[in-house]
This record gives structure tokens, sequence and C-alpha cells, in this order.
């Protein structure tokens, strides 16, 4: 097996996933307030993966990792670490696929993501912090012999990710610019690479927040890096650390990683919500944030793909995080 995803594996995860999840749609932006911004001549596209299955793109890179296990790894059950979209899809792959699931999720987690996971009948188990929630997972892995579906690392989960770049290239054609959230890394390893062997000219930008900077601590480096603490509201994205194989992903195919702080954030979900009608979770807020910020002057006038990657969660948080307020 290569290193690197190949176009042909790519299309056969595609068509293993193809009863799985949805085909979510990809749509032009066609707001005033967007076109003031970067140029009434720029083309924004949203691939709105908050409307896959599980309410993030998550779904993907579980299902992949689920595929590949034997009748008794499957009997044994598997297990996920999770500040709440992975642990979601985690539960609800193995739920479809006849295992059971144990997770472990940060106890400050989302109310609605808690909810989730019990709806797919997920043991959840609550953690301090992430890196605690890391260390139990692998006692977890030991002790019961569950198998341990990574959030963002590994060749399967990144092979998942890639179809949903697969769907987007295919969507929209001749896109200048792509921007995709970076967490872990998982998303970006995947679409980035699935982009770079669809539309190699394509200018591809990775956004971090700036309280979980893993991946761009780590290309300044040259080496996987990690964070003592994470502090963003953008939780989904406040990966520990970077790991090899999604790290080489994304040194191998994107161009440009840039930072968006939480105020940034806050204001990309109000912006969402006034003028494209989609409630969106910070991480999926993330791509649009780097869009009307630090990328604002790069892209004006292009065609911009964005990718908008989840929704979990509830209407009261919603409200308390986003800005509606604009300039």
């Amino acid at each position: 097996m290569s290193s690197f995803l190949t176009l042909s594996e790519i299309n056969r995860a595609a068509q293993k996933l193809k009863d799985k999840v949805v085909l979510t749609p990809s749509q032009i932006w066609t707001s005033p307030y967007i076109q003031n911004i970067i140029g009434a001549e720029a083309q924004v596209f949203l691939k709105l993966e908050l409307m896959q299955f599980t309410g993030t793109f998550k779904a993907r890179g579980a299902l992949i990792n689920i595929f590949s296990l034997s009748k008794q790894e499957l009997k044994r059950g598997v297990t996920a670490v999770s500040a709440g979209n992975h642990a979601i899809a985690t539960a609800f792959a193995a739920k479809i696929m006849g295992t059971n699931s144990k997770v472990v999720m940060v106890k400050n987690a989302n109310p609605f993501r808690v909810q989730q996971c019990q709806s797919f009948n997920a043991e959840i188990v609550f953690a301090d912090n992430i890196h605690h929630a890391f260390d139990i997972v692998k006692k977890i892995e030991t002790q019961e012999g569950r198998t341990f579906i990574h959030p963002f690392e590994g060749h399967l989960t990144a092979l998942g990710t890639a179809t949903l770049g697969l769907e987007f290239a295919n969507q929209v054609k001749n896109l200048d610019a792509l921007i995709i959230p970076i967490g872990g890394g998982g998303l970006c390893a995947g679409v980035a690479s699935a982009f770079k062997l669809i539309q190699p000219k394509c200018y591809i930008y990775g956004v971090e927040p700036e309280g979980a900077d893993t991946m761009s601590r780590s290309f300044r480096s040259g080496v996987p890096e990690k964070i003592e603490q994470v502090r963003t509201i953008a939780d989904s994205l406040g990966a520990p650390y970077a790991m090899p194989y999604s790290y080489s992903l994304c040194k191998r195919n994107v161009d440009e990683i840039v930072l968006v702080d939480d105020i940034e954030l806050r204001k990309a979900m109000g912006v969402l919500f006034l003028h494209a009608k989609l409630a969106v979770e910070p991480a999926g807020a993330a791509a649009t944030a780097a869009l009307l910020g630090p990328l604002r002057e790069k892209v004006k006038g292009q065609r911009v793909g964005v990718i908008i990657c989840g929704a979990n969660t509830d209407f009261k948080t919603f409200y308390e995080q986003a800005l509606f307020k604009q300039k």
C-alpha cells in the first residue's frame, strides 16, 4: 500500500460508502455581503458537509475504518476519543455495522453531542481534558481488546475524508483555491490529497484556530508537533498534537496554512447564519473565518471552495458563541 493516496483507491472507497453516507451538496454563495468583501467577480462555493449523517464529515473515516475489521474484531467492538464529533461518528458507524462502541469524551463536551452518542447506543466515558482522554482510550483498547478508531490519523481515516474531496472536486470544476479546516489534520489530509489529484492547479489553504495550531507548528519545524493546552472555542479542531501520516499528507498537498482567532470564528458563525442561513459550530465556520479574514485579499476575484465541515451544537451554545453584529 502506497504511503500516499491514489485516485483509484479514493474512488473504491467512495463506492464502499455509496449507500452509507450522504452525497452532500455544493452550492454557490450568492450573498451581496460576500461579494462586497471579496469582489463581485469572485465565486464562492460551499461544500455543505454539515448535512452529512451525524452532522459532520467524520462518518466517512469512521465507516472506512470499521469496514476493514474482521468478524472477531467487530465482535470485540470499537473505541474512540473525541470532543464529540468523532465519537458520534464512531458510534453511528458501529451501530450500522452491527458492533458496539465505547467512546471517551471530554467532560465539558456539548450536551447535544453526548445525546447523539447515546442515541447510537455508545457507552461513554468522560475525561478531564483531551490529553487525559487519549490516556483513557489507550487503556480501553488494551484491556478490552477493542479496535481504536483514531480521530484524525491513519491511511483509512484519510481515505474516508478523501471521498469528500472527490465529491467536491467533481461537483465544482476549476477552483482557484480551496479552504479546509484543520484540527488533527485528518480532514485536510484526505480532501487536499483528492483535490491535488483531480484539480492539481487548485491552491490549498489549511486553516487552524490560533489556540490549537499544531499543524502550523509542524509545518514550521518539519516534524509533527504538540501543544500543552487547547485554547479555542472550536473544540472540534482542538487536537493536542499532529501525527506522522496526516502531517505528511498535509505537508505534501497543502500550499499554505493560516490562523484565525476565536473572534473571527464567532463572526464567521454569525455571517453564515445571517447570509447563508446556516447554523454551524465554530469548527464549521473556520474556513469561512479564513475567507473573511486572513485570506480576504488573497482570494479576491477567484473561484473559491469552502468546506463547511460540521454543525453539531445546540441552540443555546450557538446563540452564545455566534457574533451577529457585522461591520
